[in-house]
């Protein structure tokens, strides 16, 4: 059955994501614009004068292989032979091997960030490799000094009495005459040419394992491989890279990834592996099970585990999760994670589906992509927490169609402690205003002490509800969601480290890098300190050991108390009044004390550490002053007509007194709204390409496969 690449609506897509398992398809070589003209003149070359995959490789290369002719693709520094079809009609006839050109902006992504990540790695893999080589070389110097004192004295000279005596027990092997020098144990004969070079074989051996030791290995698992690419991008692009491993289920997907391999020069950096990736990671872990049951002692063994293991599948990694956090290297390792089941994690309508998948319930709202992002990581969280690994989110983007998260894994049972205090649920109102409140699962509590020099946290029970079944703010009902990961999902690090790797890309290679960059720098704007946080960031430069003790728990203990972002444009829907510009708005917030930014999941979006009774009061502020209502044309009893508090209006009017509701009570210090425009103007003047335009018309994460 022929499909078309891009033919599938959104429904037919969510509905694609409850399919069982993943395999690939591949676009007909003239649906890339980007080679149709040089691929239409090569085309006029006879089909036996084509090179091999020997041939340098070229973008719109026409090659031939085992009968079979194939035309390139270059993505990056790699390219992937695409096997051309005669009867393809509109440069849309699916083939076996997946390749999806809408997701190179997270290959892009990815490179950079594994190429910040990776530096500081094999940086400190070389400092712990020389840490251990010295204190190898010690213990050598300490016992060849124990051996030398522990040797006998040198003999005497023999004396008249004494050399007769031993003349007789040695004649059967010196002469007589034979004088006997002090005694040596006999050396091993010197090559010639170790002679001319003075040195040792004992040295010759130490050279060679120093020689060894000096190349620090750095690994990656391409666990759902499908043409390779990514894996070939890796091997290119990283240069630090020892082994990737690509891995696919399907064999014409191996087939496609050793072409490729070969084609590309990259034989000697690529693995290919057939089988399934949850088979394939947990015969890793095995392994290495295997390996510790068996050692001595406290004898160190080589792991064979991945420094880093991308997942990247068709619909939700879900699945994959356990086996890849077992995988990987426990001493901070890279996991990076794609889910393109959108329709699950950031919709209302499968729960069940999110809930059987991941272990959390979706939210009904605009901030939907967010909570998805927050649920995913929980998932991930309580994989890893089960085996004492804890994880620290780096960066987590909601891009597109799907979601795309990198987290850092490590062996620490004293951080996996702090797991219940940083997941939480939400109190949604849904189906009324948009407003939440958040509850914790546990509360991680500092306390000092018994001597008094500093503090540790205790982990107990956090009191419920935080919300009332009705929303204050509107009335309405709210509804649960979660758990969901409530710290933290972006690292500032992180971020300005792959921004900087940015920074030095070059665009001929990374064809989405402005794409790149605004996205890096909109999730690094996200970030909004609490007043503990900037306090103790300022003390942690100043006091010492305890202090910095301190700051270290307390970013373990520390969660987003900002979580979401709330829509100007669905707001004012709400109230029925025209939407107010993004820069009055934002004005109007500053100018009350508060912070604005934006998230990255969505455009026109703000975040904001204003709670939900200042945004509405900023809302009615601006219906009074700038955008008056009909309010004859609101119903009474309608959401718009609560919001607005009409009610108390109309009750004020007629006289009858009202006590002020709790909302109330949080914006009585506001005395004005000021709607300044100046002061809500970016002061960010680099223009930046925050959020995707549409390539082309129905594009998307294509359609499944199915090669054998």
């Amino acid at each position: 059955m022929r499909l078309s690449l891009f033919s599938a609506s959104y429904r037919s897509i969510v509905g694609n994501f409850y399919r069982p398992r993943r395999s690939y398809y591949l676009p007909h070589v003239s649906a890339f614009p980007l080679f149709k003209r040089t691929h239409s003149v090569l085309c006029a070359m006879s089909d036996d004068e084509l090179p091999g995959l020997d041939a340098t490789p070229a973008n719109g290369q026409r090659i031939k292989h085992d009968n079979v002719i194939y035309t390139t693709v270059k993505e990056g520094l790699a390219h992937i032979l695409v096997p051309e079809q005669k009867d393809a009609k509109d440069g849309q006839e699916v083939q076996q091997v997946f390749y999806n050109p809408i997701q190179q902006f997270n290959r892009d992504l990815t490179v950079l960030a594994m190429k910040a990540y990776g530096k500081e790695k094999v940086k400190q893999k070389k400092v712990a490799s020389e840490a251990r080589s010295g204190k190898f070389a010690e213990k050598k110097r300490k016992r060849k000094e124990q051996t030398q004192s522990e040797r006998p004295a040198k003999s005497p000279k023999l004396g008249d009495d004494a050399g007769a005596e031993e003349a007789v027990g040695e004649s059967a092997v010196a002469p007589a005459d034979t004088e006997m020098p002090d005694a040596k144990e006999p050396e091993p004969a010197i090559p010639e040419q170790d002679q001319e070079l003075g040195a040792q074989p004992s040295n010759a051996a130490d050279a060679a394992k120093e020689k060894k030791s000096s190349g620090v290995e750095f690994t990656i698992l391409d666990a759902l491989s499908a043409s390779g690419l990514r894996a070939l991008r890796y091997a290119h692009e990283i240069p630090f890279l020892t082994k990737v491993t690509s891995n696919d289920l399907l064999k014409v997907a191996t087939e496609s990834i050793q072409r490729n391999a070969i084609h590309n020069g990259l034989a000697d950096k690529i693995s290919v592996s057939h089988d399934d990736a949850l088979a394939h990671m947990y015969s890793v872990v095995v392994d290495e099970l295997r390996k510790r049951s068996g050692r001595a002692g406290k004898a160190i063994i080589a792991s064979n585990k991945y420094d880093v293991i991308d997942l990247d599948p068709y619909g939700s990694a879900a699945p994959f999760l356990d086996a890849a956090v077992q995988a990987i290297r426990d001493d901070g390792g890279l996991l990076c994670v794609t889910c393109t089941d959108s329709g699950v994690w950031a919709s209302n309508g499968y729960p069940e589906k999110c809930y059987a998948l991941y272990g959390g319930v979706p939210v009904k709202g605009w901030y939907s992509h967010e909570v998805g992002l927050r649920i995913v990581l929980h998932s991930i969280e309580t994989a890893a927490a089960k085996y004492g690994l804890a994880i620290e989110p780096l960066l987590s983007l909601s891009v597109d169609y799907y979601m795309r998260v990198f987290v850092r894994v490590t062996r620490s049972p004293a951080m996996v402690k702090f797991q219940g205090g940083k997941n939480m649920v939400v109190y949604s109102c849904g189906g009324g205003c948009g407003s939440w409140t958040t509850q914790l699962l546990m509360k991680n509590k500092p306390a000092p002490n018994k001597k008094g020099s500093g503090i540790f946290y205790k982990h107990g029970f956090t009191k419920a509800p935080t919300a009332p079944p009705l929303c204050d703010h509107c009335g309405s009902v709210t509804h649960l969601a979660g758990p969901m990961y409530a710290g933290r999902i972006h690292d500032p690090e992180f971020i300005q480290k792959v921004i900087d790797e940015a920074n030095e890309a070059s665009p001929e290679i990374y064809g989405t890098l402005p794409r790149v960059k605004g996205m890096l720098y909109t999730a690094l704007e996200e970030f909004l300190p609490t007043p503990q946080e900037v306090e103790a960031q300022k003390d942690s430069g100043k006091l010492g050991k305890v202090v910095k003790k301190k700051v270290t728990e307390a970013e373990l203990a520390a969660i987003d108390p900002y979580p979401f972002y709330f829509y100007p444009a669905q707001v004012a829907g709400l109230m029925n009044c025209q939407s107010p510009p993004e820069a009055h708005l934002k004005g109007a917030l500053k100018g009350l004390g508060y912070r604005v930014t934006r998230s990255h999941c969505k455009a026109g979006s703000i975040k904001t550490d204003a709670p939900w009774s200042v945004i509405f009061h900023v809302f009615r502020e601006w219906v009074r002053q700038k955008a008056p209502v009909k309010e004859a044309n609101i119903k009474e009893g309608s959401l718009a007509w609560r919001l607005l508090r009409l009610g108390e209006k109309q009750e004020t009017t007629e006289g009858a007194p009202t006590e002020p509701t709790k909302v109330d009570e949080a914006v009585s210090k506001i005395t004005e709204v000021v709607f300044d425009e100046e002061l809500g103007r970016e002061e960010n003047k680099q223009k930046l390409v925050r959020y995707q335009m549409n390539p082309k018309e129905n594009w998307g994460p294509m359609s499944r496969a199915t090669g054998k």
